[in-house]
């Protein structure tokens, strides 16, 4: 299984395999095309109430990412289907946030990982 993180924004490319974006929101002035999306997973991203506390504010990151692994914890579903696509080859998980280290892909890769 390998699961890599990569920003939206990006160019697609061949070794990107299958392609989730992990937003809640689409990313802004990105055509579906333009994105190559296969699967948009937007329940598993965290929810609106988090994501606004958050901010993208690196102070906040610790406490951010025990709330969203308790939130991850209550939507297993989402967790299980996430992880079946991953089973099937290498796999993409793709955000729209500015910040690289600190954003819900990096949450999803490392519990995919364990």
């Amino acid at each position: 299984m390998h699961v890599q993180i990569k920003r939206v924004y990006e160019e697609p490319g061949e070794a990107d395999g299958i392609r989730i974006l992990v937003d809640r929101l689409w990313p802004r002035g990105l055509t579906k095309a333009k994105a190559a999306v296969d699967i948009w997973m937007k329940e598993i991203a965290p929810s609106n109430e988090l994501r606004k506390w958050f901010a993208h504010d690196p102070v906040k990151w610790e406490e951010f990412r025990t709330r969203y692994i308790d939130e991850l914890k209550k939507n297993s579903q989402q967790v299980l289907l996430l992880r079946q696509q991953v089973e099937k080859g290498t796999t993409t998980l793709l955000y729209g946030a500015r910040d690289e280290e600190h954003n819900e892909a990096v949450v999803l890769q490392q519990l995919l990982r364990k």
